[in-house]
């Protein structure tokens, strides 16, 4: 069982549309949050997120307490990582093949929030083209 501190502390996952501009300002958002102390689970696409850590080394999503990196499948075939996807063909793989893996992320954040520290999820954050059906 968490402590009474976590059990307080608003949690927010935050998920934006995997392309450049929704993620950056996602995470200027989910910093924005941090700092008014809550905890924040940023959810990445598995192909952003390696992005993220070849850009900013792997040091870059470590060692901020409350703020969480998860990613998920974005349903496209693997692709050279300086290169950008095909955004028609990305679109139409979110709609298909996001939901499932994000609804089993925010349950196991949830059961976990039982067992650990870390609070339950408190709201839900995603901009305006992450559409989940």
């Amino acid at each position: 069982m968490g402590s009474l501190v976590a059990d307080r502390k608003p949690h927010v996952v935050c998920i934006p549309y995997p392309a450049q501009g929704h993620v950056t300002l996602m995470l200027k958002l989910a910093k924005l949050l941090h700092f008014k102390c809550f905890h924040i689970t940023y959810v990445n696409t598995k192909f952003n997120n390696q992005r993220l850590l070849n850009f900013r080394g792997s040091d870059a999503l470590k060692d901020l307490p409350d703020f969480c990196f998860e990613t998920i499948p974005d349903g496209l075939p693997p692709s050279d990582l300086n290169a950008t996807q095909d955004i028609p063909a990305l679109c139409e793989s979110i709609l298909k093949n996001c939901l499932s893996p994000f609804k089993n992320l925010v349950l196991r954040l949830n059961e976990s929030a039982e067992s650990t520290d870390t609070p339950p999820i408190t709201c839900i954050i995603s901009d305006g083209v992450m559409t989940l059906p």
